[in-house]
This record gives C-alpha cells, sequence and structure tokens, in this order.
C-alpha cells in the first residue's frame, strides 16, 4: 500500500469560508438561534501536515426547541383538521414537486458536503443526490397510481366502501450518516407525500448538507409540515418522545437507539415504527462458486464506501475446497484498491468521517489476532490518521468480536464451513436477517438453500453482493434488522392507514353520495384521480 502525499484539493471544492449555521426551521420560520453551537469537522486534511478540517457549525437545540418543532407539527396536524392532512392528492403532490425542483438547483453545493461531512467519493456523492432525486420523483408517481387505483366504490353485501389511505398524524424522523440524503429522505419523503406532519433532525454527521435545502423546505410546504431540528438526540427525541404525541418514529440507525425511544413513549402500542437498522449480511460461497465473480461482489459487497452501510457483506463463509484459492484471490483484489481523498481520481477507498472509527476497528483487528485469527492481505491495517487498510480476518470464530459486531467498516472476517449447516444454523442463530449474498451454480444446490434462506433474510442476492437498490423493490428485515418497509411502494403504506367511508345501499344514501359526488367540496370523497 502506497500513501503518497495526496493530491491538491481542486478550487471549487476547497473549503474557503467555513458554514455557519445560524436557523433551524419551525412552523414555516427559519428561527434565528444565538444559543449554544457545535463546530462540525471533517476528517479530511487541508493542509500537507495532518490536521481535521472545519467545515462550520450548527445550533445545538436543546428541549425547548423541541417542544417548539412538536407544538408546529401539532398544531399544522391539528387532530387530522389541519390544511396539510386534509389537502388534495393533487395539491400535496405539487408541493413535493416544488421542493424536489428547488433542491435539485443545490446539487453542487450538496454534493460538496457530502465528501467533505462524511468522505464519500465524488462519483458516489452525485449518485448519491440523483438517486435521493430520482427516489422521489418514483414516489410521486407511485402516490399517483396508488389514488387512481382508489378512486372508486366498492360494494359488498349491500355495503359501499370508498377507500384511500389517510395519514397517521405526527412523524419523528431520524436519519443516518452513512447515507444523509438518500436514506433519510426514503423516511421524510414518504412520510409528507403522505399528509403527515414532522419532526426531522439530521444525524451527527452529514448535517451541514441540509443547510443548502433549508429554504426549499421552508417555501415548499405549509408551515409547520416540516420542522428541522439540529443537535444531539438526546437532548432533542427524547423530550419529543415522553409527550406521547408522536405517532411514527422513523428512524435508520442502530436497535438500541430505537429501543430507547420507544421505551420512552408512554403509549408505545399507539407507536407506529419504521425503522431500518443494522445486520451483519453473510456471504455464502459454494464449492462452483465462479471466483472471478465472487470476489468481484465480494469486494463491492464489503468495501464500497468503506464498508459503511447495513448492507454491506460483514462476515464472508467460504466452501472449505476452496478456501485457499478464494482467499488468495480476494487477497490481492483487496491489496489493489486504491486508497484517496473523494475527490481523486480513480479511487476505491475514502477516509473514515468518525474520528474514533480506526481506533474502533484496530480494537476489532487485535481482538481476533489475539484469540487465533491471521491478517491475510498484506496491507491488512496499515494506518494513517483518516483511514486503516482494509483487513481480511481468517480463521474467524465465535468468540472474537468481530464476529458478533456489526463492524461497519474496513475489516472482513471469513469463515470456512464444510457442511452447509454452519452458515445456516449461524444465521438461524444472528439477531439479524436483512439479506445473504449466495454464490453458486448447481441448481440442485441451490434451490434447497434459496428456500431456507428466504425464511431467514429478506432478500436474496444470487451471485451479487448486497444492496438496497433499486429503490421500487422492498428494502426490509427480520429480527433485530428492520421494522417496517422502505421502498417507493410500501414506504407509502408504512406512514399511511387505510380508512374509508360506507354506507348501505339505500336511496337516501345514494341520493345523499351523488349529491357530494357533485358539489366536488370534499377531498377525500372522491372519484377524481391524477394523470
Amino acid at each position: 500500500m502506497k500513501m503518497e502525499s495526496l493530491p491538491a484539493i481542486p478550487e471549487n471544492l476547497q473549503i474557503k469560508e467555513p458554514i455557519h449555521l445560524r436557523h433551524y426551521l419551525v412552523n414555516g420560520e427559519l428561527k434565528d438561534w444565538d444559543g449554544p453551537t457545535s463546530e462540525i469537522f471533517s476528517t479530511i486534511s487541508s493542509t500537507k501536515e495532518y490536521q481535521k478540517t472545519i467545515l462550520g457549525s450548527i445550533p445545538t437545540n436543546q428541549e425547548s426547541e423541541a417542544m417548539e418543532a412538536l407544538d408546529a407539527a401539532t398544531t399544522a396536524w391539528d387532530q387530522g383538521k389541519g390544511l396539510w392532512p386534509t389537502m388534495k392528492v393533487k395539491d400535496r403532490i405539487e408541493c413535493m414537486e416544488t421542493f424536489v425542483k428547488k433542491m435539485e438547483e443545490k446539487r453542487e453545493e450538496v454534493v460538496k458536503l457530502l465528501m467533505w461531512e462524511i468522505g464519500k467519493s465524488q462519483p458516489d456523492s452525485y449518485k448519491e443526490f440523483d438517486r435521493t432525486v430520482t427516489y422521489i420523483y418514483d414516489t410521486i408517481e407511485a402516490y399517483k397510481t396508488l389514488d387512481r387505483n382508489s378512486a372508486k366504490f366498492e360494494k359488498y353485501q349491500g355495503v359501499y366502501a370508498h377507500i384511500r389511505r389517510g395519514p397517521l398524524g405526527i412523524v419523528l424522523c431520524l436519519g443516518p450518516y452513512n447515507y444523509p440524503l438518500n436514506e433519510t429522505f426514503t423516511l421524510l419523503i414518504p412520510a409528507l407525500i403522505m399528509g403527515n406532519t414532522t419532526i426531522f433532525k439530521p444525524a451527527k454527521h452529514g448535517v451541514l448538507l441540509i443547510a443548502p435545502l433549508l429554504e426549499a423546505f421552508q417555501t415548499s410546504f405549509p408551515k409547520g409540515v416540516v420542522n428541522i431540528l439540529f443537535g444531539r438526540g438526546r437532548a432533542i427525541a427524547g423530550p419529543i418522545m415522553k409527550t406521547g404525541k408522536v405517532d411514527v418514529l422513523a428512524l435508520i440507525g442502530h436497535s438500541s437507539s430505537a429501543n430507547a425511544l420507544v421505551n420512552q413513549h408512554p403509549k408505545s402500542n399507539r407507536l407506529r415504527q419504521v425503522l431500518g437498522l443494522e445486520a451483519k449480511n453473510p456471504a455464502i460461497i459454494l464449492p462452483d462458486a465462479d471466483l472471478d465473480l465472487t470476489v468481484k461482489e465480494c469486494i463491492s459487497g464489503t468495501l464500497s464506501y468503506d464498508g459503511q452501510r447495513c448492507t454491506a457483506l460483514k462476515i464472508i463463509y467460504v466452501h472449505e475446497e476452496i478456501k485457499k484459492e478464494f482467499l488468495k484471490k480476494f487477497a490481492k483484489a483487496v491489496d489493489t484498491l486504491k486508497f484517496g481523498n473523494p475527490w481523486d481520481e480513480g479511487i476505491d477507498l475514502t477516509p473514515l468521517p468518525e474520528p474514533g472509527k480506526p481506533d474502533y476497528i484496530q480494537e476489532l483487528l487485535d481482538d481476533a489476532l489475539e484469540k487465533g485469527a491471521k491478517i491475510v492481505n498484506k496491507n491488512g491495517g496499515k494506518r494513517v490518521p483518516n483511514f486503516i487498510w482494509p483487513s481480511i480476518v481468517y480463521p474467524t470464530t465465535k468468540d472474537m468480536k468481530v464476529y458478533e459486531d456489526e463492524q461497519f467498516g474496513p475489516i472482513i472476517p471469513v469463515i470456512s464451513f464444510e457442511d452447509i449447516s454452519q452458515p445456516l444454523d449461524d444465521m438461524a442463530a444472528s439477531n439479524y436477517g436483512q439479506q445473504v449474498s449466495l454464490f453458486g451454480k448447481d441448481v440442485y444446490a441451490l434451490s434447497p438453500l434459496i428456500d431456507t434462506l428466504a425464511n431467514l433474510v429478506c432478500r436474496v442476492n444470487l451471485n451479487s453482493s448486497c444492496q438496497r437498490g433499486p429503490d421500487v423493490y422492498p428494502f426490509t428485515g427480520r429480527k433485530d434488522s428492520a421494522q417496517s418497509t422502505l421502498s417507493v411502494n410500501d414506504a407509502l403504506r408504512s406512514f399511511s392507514i387505510r380508512t374509508f367511508v360506507a354506507f348501505k345501499d339505500t336511496e337516501l344514501n345514494n341520493e345523499t353520495i351523488g349529491q357530494l359526488m357533485e358539489a366536488k367540496v370534499s377531498n377525500f370523497l372522491s372519484t377524481d384521480y391524477i394523470l
């Protein structure tokens, strides 16, 4: 591994003026903030001698601001009578279209901050932004389809019903740092478009990139519909949950955080939970696997964005027959990956955004080595201030921390097996159940495995790495990995509830309904649909 001096930072990407955000969004107003602030640093250095780069600062909102935001969301909801929850579908869609157009104008600003704040490569930063925009447009189209399918009356046993999906109420939205735009918006956008009011707190890392979008949120939606706070989750989310006024907790993060917040809600039985949590996705490599393809997919699966994805491959099971050949090819491929800053050409690995992450990965590595593992690849464990080189660890045993922990970084545990029951039993015993990657060709070996794995996880990837997309496909998990779903179509359902108007087939009701439809004064009771 070579760690030469990194290329100079392009002029247009240099941090010349830090962003000192002094506003937060509550009740349709960008409110001035003169209270305590938190500095935002990047682990990427702007100087030859390494030192963190200050990017700016954000308000450190407290409980009083949390209550202010909650009051605004509660007023905008107004027990379901508010402007937003009762608005025509086409009008909510128009608001969302206004927002996404304004968002597109901020592409370069947001992408620049994605690179600096969380160390995401330039191509992946553009991809995240563009994917988010596509997600919003896909959500709009899905909502149109949902509305069209609901623009009718059904009749059963002499009873008519007009069935639609309605909002749930007030949503507390907490996004992750690794996809602070895309993953966060897979919560926020469907919650909004279905007519809910929201309180949103960005993650600790990837927070400044929300600043260019504040005005778009403010001017695109009615007051109180989107409220955005900054600061520590404990100071903001906890007090909000304790009031019992939150109807939906939408969170992508760790199950311990989700449990802590749910436990603070006095009526948790009333709380809808839409959660994307941790995972320990395995790869299972069978004896007849195409090793070149398998290595390529395992590189992508384990080390895309340095392994900082819930969908990353976090443990590899390889059959004993091909163990040596796989490890040799895999180690060579890992050691040829190129490290650099996000804007550097042709890089595969980028600085870790969490200052303490290299030390944490080192702890996992030291623990594994103490318990009998070895580093398979030559460059494994080498360090610079903001990065630790990926380590392939073999043999991994169950008493190692790296076996149990979701490492969320560049360390790859490998286990060999002779009997396929071993990885299956391990998956069944695991606390997680999101995805698996299965590599092999023999259909008679694959078929029973697919049938079993489909009941242990929610996505079986055949000869390909684990991933979230395309966003129209289901994205969820079993056990501690998820609750509810976050794909385009399913998310609309997750943030809504089926509700309907029913009436018996009588002369009075038919006359009344006819008049209601003719008057077109009800936003709910309508057979109009959006093209």
